[in-house]
């Protein structure tokens, strides 16, 4: 359990544990229910079904998807116009791309994600053949190249697939099941032998989570971090599996420089990130200079992981409604986001008077916390960078 949490415990075991929640804090309600179930006695919790406890960071589902509140007319308002598009003969891309900008809504999130990412057509009439006919393309493949894996020329490539798997969102134990790991380990080898320029680099076996984590979440409502993905039909395990292998593909696609030999295009991406924040907020590029505090000795995870290792998993979700939803989102986007959440952290920054202290909270930022009203703010503050300075090259060059 973070750090944080324990600090906080001894003050919060003393109050009055039963007050009434408050709708506009629910991250902190989380965490007194959970220092709750800490400061009651034993026995008391003997009781309860005996589940593994998630830390809030590794929680999957959105902060207010557990005992919120009856949906708005609003938020109600919103599902009906993505059914709207999503139900018309040929869905206007364009116009989904508009309302996704903002989040996708739960219920239709795995559908319009197969469509932005340009996994689906367009065209509703030809949607369940071009699912077949991809997802027999992809289980062809497995029988095609899988059992290469143990063959001299392979073994190396398999051998880190296997060694990162388990490094994958660790504390989530969905993720530690056997049947979960032999999945990505299929994904990710098939992807590498298909892309010989690039191969398999440490940091994209992150990348096929979220789309695994959506299209499971067809299948389930609640508790997704526990779930046995076992126990669904064989049929819904493997589109599951083609469907995150498939949209993983074409995201890969728009940033396969970063994955090529000495990595070139996130080399670019620091580079140009330092040129940003050097124009956007002087004081935290001197504070660096004047620590000797390298862009790449953080950026370069920014950049490689797409901000998964900094922030939540259910954040990341959030984030790649609007990167699906942006023109050249994971690609071009993605660099206002990382100068956003930099700048976000400007006064725990300037306060740091030490390179040591400097890089680990840059390496460690406390996003536990985060949901989908941080995301927001955080895109909301990169959309206006971008706007700012992306058509304006004397701006964002010396």
């Amino acid at each position: 359990i973070n750090k944080s949490i324990w600090e906080k415990k001894k003050s919060l075991c003393t109050q009055n544990m039963n007050r009434k929640r408050d709708p506009k804090n629910r991250g902190t309600d989380r965490t007194v229910a959970l220092l709750h179930t800490i400061c009651s006695p034993l026995q008391k919790r003997q009781s309860l079904p005996v589940r593994p406890i998630i830390p809030l960071v590794a929680r999957i589902s959105d902060q207010n998807a557990s005992g919120a509140p009856p949906m708005t007319v609003r938020e109600k308002s919103r599902l009906d116009k993505f059914k709207q598009l999503l139900a018309s003969p040929n869905t206007d891309l364009e116009e989904l791309r508009k309302h996704s900008w903002s989040g996708i809504p739960r219920e239709v999130r795995p559908i319009t994600w197969r469509l932005l990412s340009g996994y689906l057509p367009a065209n509703k009439e030809r949607r369940e053949l071009v699912l077949k006919r991809k997802r027999d393309e992809y289980f062809g493949f497995i029988e095609q190249y899988y059992h290469s894996r143990t063959d001299e020329h392979y073994k190396d490539t398999y051998r880190q697939i296997h060694i990162d798997i388990p490094r994958t969102n660790p504390l989530i134990p969905l993720f530690q099941q056997p049947v979960v790991q032999e999945v990505f380990e299929r994904i990710l080898f098939i992807w590498a032998i298909r892309h010989p320029a690039s191969g398999y680099v440490q940091g994209i076996n992150d990348l096929v989570t979220p789309f695994f984590v959506v299209f499971l979440s067809e299948f389930v409502t609640e508790d997704m971090e526990n779930f046995e993905v076992a126990a669904l039909p064989l049929d819904t395990q493997r589109n599951i599996e083609a469907d995150s292998f498939w949209c993983m593909s074409k995201l890969l696609d728009g940033i396969q420089d970063n994955y090529t030999f000495a990595q070139p295009g996130i080399q670019n991406k620091v580079k140009a990130l330092e040129e940003l924040v050097s124009r956007i907020d002087e004081d935290i590029h001197n504070h660096f200079k004047k620590y000797e505090v390298e862009y790449l000795q953080f950026a370069f995870r920014w950049m490689n992981n797409l901000l998964m290792r900094e922030l939540p998993l259910r954040c990341t979700i959030r984030l790649w409604d609007t990167y699906q939803a942006e023109a050249e989102g994971f690609s071009h986007f993605h660099l206002y986001v990382c100068a956003a959440f930099l700048i976000e952290w400007r006064k725990e920054i300037l306060s740091m008077v030490d390179f040591q202290g400097l890089l680990m909270l840059l390496q460690n930022v406390p996003t536990i916390h985060w949901g989908n009203e941080e995301v927001g703010l955080l895109l909301a503050e990169a959309y206006r960078l971008k706007y700012m300075f992306a058509d304006a090259p004397s701006h964002y060059k010396r």
